[in-house]
């Protein structure tokens, strides 16, 4: 099994409890539809163990398969910027299946983002070394397709079912108690 090679640090996109016994990291690409079927499972597991887990979110745009994918890891980090990544990660989830640049900026629009500096973080080399530093974090820890998910450090198994996510969870979770 594969190991987290890049420790969880401040610079990541974070939401769930600080102090949790398991951290849950998932490198996803928004326009990858295995990634979109994860995405309710992981809202569902942060709302039953919401003191158990501290999740995770780093970009792995695969840009030859889905090509909107980086533009749409740039509007998110774009929008983190005001505050409102995980609103905007949700949104591009929700909506995955028409990611161009007009609708990354009504999804802005709809979410009272100042578009003029959303527009400006956008195009910002620092969230795109952002991006790109999460690609290659995923890269060193042995991630060669979304979503790849770690359970404190620990490479697990997930067969797109929420049940793998939550067995997994709960083995660390119980460990640590």
């Amino acid at each position: 099994m594969s190991t987290l090679k890049t420790p969880v640090s401040g610079s990541d996109r974070q939401t769930g409890y600080r102090g949790a016994p398991v951290t849950l990291v998932e490198y996803g690409d928004y326009q990858c539809s295995h990634c979109g079927i994860a995405h309710p499972f992981i809202k569902r597991l942060l709302a039953e163990k919401e003191k158990d887990i501290l999740f995770v979110f780093r970009n792995f745009p695969l840009q030859e398969a889905h090509p909107a994918a980086y533009i749409a890891a740039l509007a998110a980090e774009a929008a983190g910027q005001q505050g409102k990544f995980w609103l905007m990660h949700d949104i591009i989830f929700e909506h995955q299946d028409h990611l161009d640049g007009n609708s990354l900026l009504s999804f802005a629009e709809a979410l009272d983002l100042d578009m003029h500096q959303f527009a400006q973080d956008w195009k910002s080399e620092a969230l795109q070394q952002k991006v790109e530093a999460d690609f290659e974090s995923g890269i060193r820890s042995g991630v060669n397709g979304t979503p790849t998910f770690f359970v404190n450090g620990e490479k697990i198994a997930y067969d797109e079912t929420y049940e793998s996510l939550l067995h997994a969870v709960e083995r660390v979770a119980q460990a640590h108690r």
